[in-house]
């Protein structure tokens, strides 16, 4: 049996995990992340790892490395993640070994982590949606909302968080985002900022079903499925969060093309997944009156590999 890899997506609700052989998926697994701090996030990574592992008919000792694509602050040769606002147990600015701490669990198999959206999108440059073009923006609207970018066929990291896209300034002074600075595209666009604006809003007397629909659902947090699930029943305070989304991301994205002249900007992450070509469609005609070379907008992509495509980029960056 050919050596397989294990691509991990760590997110704030989710953690997908799968296991490829031949530069192919061969099994996959998917459970929720834990909000009780950093050590349950490694073993819920752990458990994830074999439960892949046995879905594409493999062990542990057919595990040849396994890459994690995380949100926050990356040290690679370290493997630590800090200062991640939308992961439970990693919001400080004290790293946690997670690397370490996966290695150990899995005895000593070689963990590589790097930024989520980062990895993300080298998943689909290598693999998927972008590999036609040599300059591409990936654009993951989740919990946050995050950036990666590759110019001239390279994986851009600069000093660790090129493409962070999420913390463009789309107003001066506009709505908290989740880092304490304002007007970021993420505190319009991310689910965590729309979340926290639905409660506020509540409290100022204002009806919503979103978190009938997250009870009715035993979710935590407005999840992606939960924001759809509102949008479809016509719910008008989560139609104007996306409303404001958009227009956040027209803004944003507008900005990056007219810097970067880019080939194609590819939108995913889960909300930019689960709302699909849509929201794309709504998010490009946001973007077009902004362009300084309108007749010449870039190709806007939704993901090949959906929610799989973090997990894809970490097998690759793993060397699956």
């Amino acid at each position: 049996m050919a050596g397989v890899t294990v691509g991990v997506d760590l997110g704030g609700t989710k953690i997908q995990s799968v296991a490829m052989r031949a530069k192919k998926v061969a099994g996959s697994y998917r459970t929720a992340t834990p909000q009780t701090g950093a050590d349950d996030v490694a073993t819920a990574i752990i458990e994830s790892a074999h439960k892949a592992l046995a879905e594409a008919g493999a062990a542990l000792p057919d595990l040849r490395a396994v890459g994690i694509g995380a949100p926050g602050q990356i040290n690679r040769e370290a493997g630590t993640v800090a200062s991640s606002p939308n992961l439970p147990g990693f919001q400080g600015a004290e790293p946690v070994d997670l690397g370490p701490r996966v290695s150990n669990g899995l005895e000593g198999v070689p963990v590589t982590l790097d930024n989520d959206v980062r990895v993300a999108i080298l998943g689909e440059y290598r693999r998927g949606a972008g590999r036609p073009y040599k300059d591409v923006l990936g654009v993951w609207v989740g919990t946050g909302v995050g950036g990666g970018l590759v110019l001239d066929g390279k994986l851009r990291e600069g000093h660790g968080a090129a493409g962070e896209i999420g913390h463009t300034i789309v107003r001066p002074g506009g709505r908290m985002c989740s880092d304490g600075r304002r007007g970021h595209l993420e505190a319009y666009a991310g689910r965590g900022r729309m979340e926290a604006r639905a409660h506020m809003l509540v409290k100022q007397g204002e009806k919503t079903v979103l978190f009938q629909i997250m009870k009715k659902k035993g979710r935590e947090r407005a999840s992606s499925g939960v924001i759809a699930e509102a949008l479809e029943q016509g719910d008008a305070m989560t139609i104007q969060l996306i409303d404001d989304a958009v227009w956040a991301l027209g803004v944003a994205l507008a900005s990056a093309q007219n810097l970067l002249d880019l080939e194609a900007i590819v939108i995913g992450g889960g909300l930019g997944d689960r709302l699909g070509a849509p929201f794309m469609a709504r998010i490009a005609n946001e973007m077009q009156p902004r362009l300084f070379v309108p007749d010449r907008p870039p190709a806007m992509l939704t993901t090949q590999f959906g929610d799989l495509s973090g997990a894809v980029g970490a097998a690759v960056l793993a060397g699956g």
